[in-house]
């Protein structure tokens, strides 16, 4: 077997969705959880894709996430509404909660909705570009369950809660998303360089005994380290804050009670979209944005804006098949998908 075999993408989604539909869930939630997932590995970002299939199926067939969740809009304002999500599949629950921020942002400008009762979302990236290719301004962040070890800790304390900011492009289809985690590297590329053999940079995390290691491996039994330190620590703080303080739901130690599989439930989510027409006329706008990021490529010699990378991907893989380590294959071949 080859180390990566490439799969069309219309047909890792219809597995995928199958997969999930089976396990109880709506077939027009199965679906959108399964294109979000696997977009990450179209996108090459194999770390939060359809590698995260089998613990969500395992997390359903258990009750530890809602397969038939409830949704309901426990609190509104304005703007503003907080959306309880029952705990159902992340990335659907997400979607609905950016669309809820966007409606609101038609209406009023600015939309905001905090979502809460969650489960993991996969990858930040998508909500933003959701936002985004829908010709709005969205910003997203979360909390999770710790993974994060932070000054004066030797383990995990905190999640690494992650940003993602979205701005739409002149093109529609390639906005510029910036999606970071508040740690080094994100966990879920840490587990890409221990399948891939690969060793970490030094300060990408520590042991279980709180020292810097670039065995992955070891990493993945201790913790990851902030970005930038102080920054990347104080950072994650406040979108904790901002989260489960704001939504009164649980805060990263409570979920780690709750579960250790990594699935987040009761993570809280929150969600913010800007109406680009309610600053600025949109052709000005799409002018402004073009005129920045050439000026950029005119200065430098090898600049690609947030995500440039990974639109080139998702052409490129639509056509020639989305590539899966062989590892994923087989976890996949596991839960009953063979290709």
């Amino acid at each position: 077997m080859t180390e990566f075999l490439r799969v069309p993408y219309e047909l890792l989604c219809e597995s995928v969705t199958g997969a999930i539909h089976n396990a109880g869930v709506s077939l027009e939630q199965a679906k959108i959880e399964a294109q979000v997932m696997a977009e990450a590995d179209l996108l090459e970002v194999p770390s939060h894709g359809v590698r995260m299939l089998p613990g969500l199926l395992s997390a359903l067939s258990e009750n530890r996430a809602t397969a038939k969740p409830k949704f309901s809009v426990v609190r509104e304002l304005g703007a503003i509404c907080v959306l309880d999500c029952d705990n159902g599949p992340g990335r659907y629950a997400s979607i609905k909660a950016m669309d809820a921020a966007v409606q609101r942002a038609k209406n009023f400008g600015v939309g905001v909705c905090l979502a809460r009762n969650t489960t993991h979302w996969g990858r930040a990236h998508a909500y933003a570009s959701h936002a985004a290719q829908a010709g709005f301004i969205g910003l997203c962040t979360t909390n999770a369950i710790p993974t994060m070890a932070i000054a004066g800790a030797k383990n995990r304390v905190i999640g690494n809660n992650p940003l993602a900011i979205g701005i739409p492009n002149e093109n529609p289809d390639t906005p510029i998303v910036l999606d970071m985690a508040m740690s080094q590297a994100a966990v879920g590329k840490v587990s890409t360089w221990l399948r891939e053999g690969k060793s970490a940079p030094s300060n990408w995390g520590i042991d279980a005994n709180g020292n810097p290691t670039s065995d992955t491996k070891e990493i993945l039994q201790g913790a990851v380290t902030p970005m930038g330190e102080h920054k990347g620590a104080g950072m994650a703080v406040m979108f904790e804050l901002l989260t489960a303080a704001l939504a009164g739901s649980a805060f990263t130690f409570d979920i780690l009670a709750r579960d250790t599989s990594g699935i987040d439930s009761t993570a809280s989510k929150i969600f913010i979209a800007l109406n680009v027409d309610a600053f600025i006329e949109r052709k000005d706008f799409d002018e402004r944005v073009t005129t920045f990021l050439t000026y950029l490529k005119n200065e430098t010699t090898d600049f690609n804006y947030p995500s440039e990378r990974g639109w080139a991907a998702r052409d490129k893989n639509l056509t020639e098949g989305v590539p899966l380590h062989r590892e994923i294959v087989e976890q996949l071949a596991a839960v009953g998908i063979r290709f």
